[in-house]
């Protein structure tokens, strides 16, 4: 333990509490600080040890700590918070998982860094990414390979992958992550967490790092993960606040829509099982399926959906997007450093519109948030034999091959709203929660 831990506080107890019943408890006096911050961070560091999903402690914590009695009026008061490598934290590197940005710490903390303080909570690991983070595996040559905490042969996902791990294997309550082709909600899905992608320019980017600066059209954000719904929420009620809007004068200042969140009226919502281009395996049609089935007997209309034009918009608007300059500011970052494995065909420059046509087709996932639903049963297994894709060629084989041997992970589903409904987007998937909760009973 470390010096000045409260080891006869149940570590046990601590854990299990969610983020809404912890900030009660943290509030009233019956949780300190310490209790609750010593018992996460040795926690990580075990869960760590296990999966390689972080990347540093944040040292400045347990000088927050000290002084953290001051004030209990944030939102988030006593929380310790894990934050992606790619978010600036004062006298900490952001690489990217890059050599060359190892060249200085950082000198101020990013925004929501400054907000989450603001609001009460500890700031106390930042998490491993992919190298440039365009990858949908976590390893980078920098900080090694973070793995998957229900099956260490598996991925946790990328690119907010040490926030997926070390949420998933219990060692953080709240995590912040970004997100622009998955990157919140595939380790999500992998690790049996929650994760939102918010509207893009809802949360301040300023000192989130990004390897391809310059982006217009297709842009990456920030967001929570946690282990469920209302920890996302309480996140975004927490952040959405004065302080963040005068930090950032360009994020328009719109609060967090509480009734919004909390209404009951029932939804229309439409259902997509194969979008045309990557078809799902058995498990997540089978999800897909069975929320449904819940979704309608619960009284909300379900209607089929099926995006049009799917090849144009991956390659000519999202593609096109995310690497505008044909990757040439990333190539340029990356040359004369060491290269991921997972990453080096992609950086060749003959090989990289090839790479970008056939395997970023995930890109084009709906947004915005992801809730587990179920696991991968031997049934879906069985089923995957017989699974041949939409166009049966190499990447529908490399698929199949890599969901075979995933009995026990989670199942996740994918719920999404329009731009600046952040709030009724998070109401649909407690909607769901609660639902496939009810049905195990």
């Amino acid at each position: 333990p470390f010096p000045g831990s409260h080891p006869a506080t149940s570590s046990a107890n601590i854990l299990m509490l969610s983020l809404s019943e912890l900030t009660k408890q943290l509030k009233d006096g019956s949780l300190s600080p310490e209790d609750v911050f010593y018992t996460y961070m040795e926690k990580a560091i075990d869960v760590h040890k296990k999966l390689n999903c972080c990347t540093g402690i944040i040292l400045e914590s347990f000088e927050q700590l000290k002084t953290i009695h001051s004030s209990k009026e944030g939102l988030l008061y006593g929380v310790p918070v894990s934050i992606k490598e790619n978010f600036d934290c004062q006298n900490h590197y952001t690489s990217c998982g890059v050599v060359i940005n190892l060249d200085q710490p950082i000198q101020e903390d990013s925004v929501l860094v400054k907000v989450l303080k603001s609001q009460g909570a500890i700031p106390f690991v930042k998490t491993n990414l992919p190298q440039a983070l365009l990858n949908y595996d976590c390893s980078n040559p920098i900080y090694g390979q973070t793995v998957n905490p229900h099956n260490l042969q598996k991925t946790s996902g990328g690119s907010s992958g040490g926030e997926g791990a070390l949420l998933g294997g219990g060692g953080s309550v709240l995590g912040l992550g970004s997100d622009i082709g998955g990157s919140i909600r595939f380790p999500a899905s992998f690790c049996g967490v929650c994760g939102l992608k918010p509207t893009a320019g809802r949360l301040s980017s300023k000192g989130l790092k990004t390897i391809l600066p310059g982006q217009k059209s297709v842009l990456s954000c920030p967001g929570p993960m946690a282990k469920d719904v209302d920890s996302l929420a309480l996140f975004m009620q927490a952040v959405l606040c004065d302080h963040m809007f005068s930090l950032d004068p360009t994020i328009p200042p719109v609060p967090f829509n509480v009734q919004m969140y909390q209404s009951r009226k029932p939804l229309r919502i439409g259902y997509l099982e194969n979008d045309g281009y990557t078809q799902p395996s058995p498990s997540m049609l089978r999800g897909i399926r069975e929320v449904k089935a819940l979704l309608e007997r619960a009284g909300h209309t379900l209607v089929p959906y099926k995006p049009p034009r799917i090849k144009y918009a991956l390659h000519e608007l999202i593609v096109r997007g995310v690497l505008a300059d044909g990757g040439a500011t990333m190539l340029q970052k990356l040359k004369g450093s060491p290269v991921d494995p997972a990453l080096i065909e992609q950086v060749k420059p003959y090989y990289l519109p090839k790479w970008i046509k056939k395997t970023m087709s995930f890109l084009l996932s709906p947004v915005v948030i992801i809730k587990q639903i179920s696991i991968r049963s031997y049934h879906d297994e069985e089923e995957l034999r017989h699974y041949k894709g939409n166009y049966q060629d190499m990447w529908d084989r490399h698929f199949k091959k890599a969901v075979t041997g995933s009995v026990g992970l989670p199942v996740a589903v994918q719920c999404v709203a329009l731009p600046w409904h952040d709030e009724l987007c998070l109401r649909f998937m407690k909607e769901v929660e609660e639902l496939v909760k009810e049905s195990r009973k």
